[in-house]
């Protein structure tokens, strides 16, 4: 789908970003400096607003809340974001609180009690990059897929920009899908992605494709995305694949 009449998105982030990344269509990184040009770098884009709500607001009000015998967390970040979000046009406010939101999520303390040595801080990093890219992938409550870009194929995305073996890719990306792989952990991302308007959605859920995803907002009948990616997904995933540099 031709993306067509968007203006580009710059933002200035608290980290450097890999200069690797450079090798994905549409991207230009300089040191914190985020540029992306939306006709080269969308697959699809037909949305330009996002649902928002301020990290520091979230951090304050969402990151210590508990659920209780009578409602979800999943229910609490609902209103919160029912009461709080506003939508926004700015794609670099969205980068910004993306980068908030996986820089509190991939964090470092984390790693002792993981059980996977080979990750490491370094890959954090990685994660907290490719998260920051995903903020912007959208869908709607339709289900239709509004924004995609590389950083939904999250496996492929990372072997293209950090060099990764399939292997190494495939093991980050069981940390990423596996929310950490325990519970209290699940629960964070909940609450951080509050700030982004909705909850973190695999677009291979019970199915290994390793096609990554979005935050996908509540109620949004996640059949309808899936099988609009399924028809779309390969040719998108090939040309994140054409990126890779030969070792």
């Amino acid at each position: 789908m031709k993306v067509q009449n968007t203006v580009k998105i710059s933002v200035e982030l608290p980290e450097a970003f890999d200069e690797r990344w450079n090798r994905i269509p549409g991207v230009t990184v300089n040191g914190r400096r985020v540029t992306i040009t939306p006709e080269q770098y969308f697959f699809k884009f037909t949305n330009h607003s996002w649902l928002v709500i301020p990290w520091a607001q979230v951090e304050r009000d969402m990151l210590g809340v508990t659920e209780t015998d009578d409602k979800a967390l999943e229910q609490i970040a609902l209103e919160y974001i029912q009461a709080h979000a506003t939508s926004t046009r700015d794609a670099a406010t969205v980068l910004a609180i993306g980068y908030e939101v996986y820089r509190y999520i991939f964090r470092e303390e984390h790693l002792a009690d993981l059980g996977i040595p080979q990750i490491t801080a370094e890959h954090l990093t990685m994660l907290r990059q490719v998260g920051t890219f995903m903020a912007l992938n959208k869908v709607e409550l339709t289900g239709e897929i509004s924004n995609i870009g590389p950083a939904w194929f999250f496996n492929s995305t990372t072997r293209a920009v950090f060099d990764l073996t399939d292997v190494q890719g495939d093991m980050l990306d069981e940390v990423y899908h596996g929310g950490w792989f325990n519970e209290p952990r699940r629960l964070e991302l909940v609450r951080a992605h509050t700030a982004l308007g909705g909850r973190l959605v695999h677009g291979c859920q019970s199915v290994p494709s390793q096609t990554g995803g979005a935050v996908v907002p509540y109620g949004a009948p996640l059949q309808t995305f899936r099988e609009e990616l399924a028809r779309m997904k390969d040719t998108w995933i090939a040309a994140v694949e054409a990126c890779r540099v030969a070792p």
